[in-house]
């Protein structure tokens, strides 16, 4: 078997690389929402310190 063959993979070509790109898509969403939330979290806990020097 050889790399095209693999990479055709038949009539199921389009579901299996369809998924490994829906996949990586989440797996990157997921890394962008958390940078997010830690973003959100140090903003918010970096207020409620200033709230609390007062």
């Amino acid at each position: 078997m050889n790399l095209p063959e693999f990479l055709d993979m038949g009539k199921h070509a389009f579901y299996v690389w369809g998924s490994y790109g829906v996949v990586a898509l989440f797996m990157l969403l997921e890394v962008v929402l958390l940078v997010l939330k830690k973003r959100s979290l140090t903003q918010s806990i970096a207020r409620l310190a200033r709230l609390n020097r007062e």
